[in-house]
């Protein structure tokens, strides 16, 4: 937990609040289709000032962390299930298994022999999420990826998804999608939910600034911006 918390924080510092672990101080959001609750403006106005990373104080010698204002709430929703499923993967990989891939729905983690055959991997469009984009041949490594279209609600004819933005208490207004791959957890944990905040531009900073990442961003206008190695690896 510790772990997971000092990497939440590392990315919250990293993307300066875009992905914020104390997102959980929104409380007002509830996402599920057939139960779906949208705050108030007095209850966002109340709850935003809580959203603040900078008020996790961790203390890895003494094994404590705390949270500097009552009220506040951490949410790991967006950077604990990438570490529990490359736990899952580093698991299988010992003497006898010679390829293994751990699914957590939609997020994988492949580990593999060095020659043995690679998994593929399919990436769901966000604009039509009953299809793919393509498929990703992956031997060994993390897939990752972030969109607006898995837990959503439609009212007033405008259709509200999970993904918030910490400075506005509301969802996010980025790509409609985000596919990370990386052999490293630390590369792209917590990043698409960064980028689906921050928008496509500052994204691509993010990205290029980030040794051994390969990236796919479906814009708010349906564009897509890939890295050059993920225009090698995806294949339609």
């Amino acid at each position: 937990l510790m772990q997971v918390l000092e990497m939440a924080q590392r990315m919250s510092a990293r993307s300066h609040g875009a992905f914020d672990v104390t997102i959980g101080s929104l409380r007002g959001w509830r996402f599920q289709p057939d139960d779906p609750r949208m705050p108030s403006a007095a209850e966002t106005a109340a709850e935003r000032p809580l959203v603040d990373y900078r008020k996790l104080v961790l203390d890895r010698r003494a094994r404590t962390a705390y949270l500097e204002r009552r009220g506040m709430r951490i949410d790991l929703g967006g950077i604990a299930k990438l570490y529990i499923i490359e736990a899952g993967a580093r698991r299988l990989a010992r003497p006898g298994v010679e390829r293994a891939l751990v699914n957590g729905g939609g997020d994988v983690a492949a580990v593999g022999r060095a020659g043995a055959a690679p998994w593929r991997v399919g990436v769901r469009d966000p604009r039509a999420p009953d299809r793919l984009l393509g498929t990703l041949e992956l031997a060994r490594g993390i897939v990752a990826s972030s969109g607006d279209y898995e837990r959503a609600f439609v009212r007033g004819g405008k259709r509200y998804h999970h993904i918030l933005d910490p400075r506005s208490g509301m969802p996010a207004d980025g790509p409609r999608g985000v596919t990370l791959v990386s052999e490293r957890l630390e590369a792209l944990d917590g990043l698409g939910v960064a980028i689906m905040v921050l928008g496509k531009d500052e994204g691509v900073h993010l990205v290029e600034a980030t040794p051994g990442l390969d990236a796919l961003i479906v814009g708010r206008d349906g564009e897509l911006w890939l890295t050059r190695g993920m225009r090698r690896r995806l294949g339609r």
